[in-house]
């Protein structure tokens, strides 16, 4: 009887006090970002990049900040893809690499308009190449 007594105490206990749950919001950059990078080997010709980029924020209030800010953040995204070499748009590191920069980008440039940390996270959801 104890035991059912100390059980029930536990799970009121594990029911009155439920964990906070984050309410991320997601902002996703329309249309795709496309644009050009020098192939190796030979100096004429253009390869080019397709990426859908997402930004998470904190909450969905911050969508509005975000997108009042978004022509400053998809030229940063633009320089940062149309300077990259070819073999590390083609390589998993060097698309890992690639985020990294326009997320670290992406921070400074929100946290410079806006005095905060707005950008958690960056991610691509299409990374296409050719």
């Amino acid at each position: 009887m104890k035991y059912v007594f100390a059980l029930l105490v536990v799970l009121g206990l594990a029911v009155a006090s439920p964990a906070q749950a984050q309410n991320y919001a997601y902002f996703g950059f329309e249309p795709d970002i496309t644009t050009n990078y020098l192939r190796t080997g030979d100096q004429r010709r253009l390869g080019y990049i397709r990426v859908a980029v997402e930004l998470m924020v904190p909450t969905t209030q911050d969508l509005r900040v975000i997108e009042y800010h978004s022509p400053l953040l998809r030229d940063a995204f633009i320089r940062i893809l149309s300077t990259e070499t070819e073999g590390r748009i083609r390589s998993l590191t060097g698309r890992e690499e690639i985020r990294q920069a326009c997320l670290e980008a992406a921070q400074e440039l929100i946290r410079r308009e806006t005095g905060r940390d707005l950008v958690l996270d960056l991610i691509f959801t299409k990374y296409i190449y050719q």
